[in-house]
């Protein structure tokens, strides 16, 4: 989903979005943000995306595991 117009800031409030768990506005320390470049901003907004839409089978698969450890 990489948009070519799409900026490190861009980037970093989908990133605060996608992480946003309480629908408090997420604070990243700016200094920490300025360590990754354009394509590890793109890496991590994408990786969060699947997370969010693949949540109920990671977690359907982490609890089948679990019921298999204990029978």
């Amino acid at each position: 989903m990489v948009n070519d117009t799409e900026t490190k800031d861009d980037l970093i409030i989908q990133i605060k979005h996608l992480i946003d768990i309480t629908g408090e506005e997420t604070q990243i320390n700016p200094k920490f943000l300025d360590l990754f470049e354009y394509d590890e901003l793109v890496d991590i907004r994408d990786n969060l995306e699947y997370k969010q839409t693949h949540q109920d089978q990671l977690h359907s698969d982490y609890l089948d595991q679990i019921y298999n450890k204990c029978k």
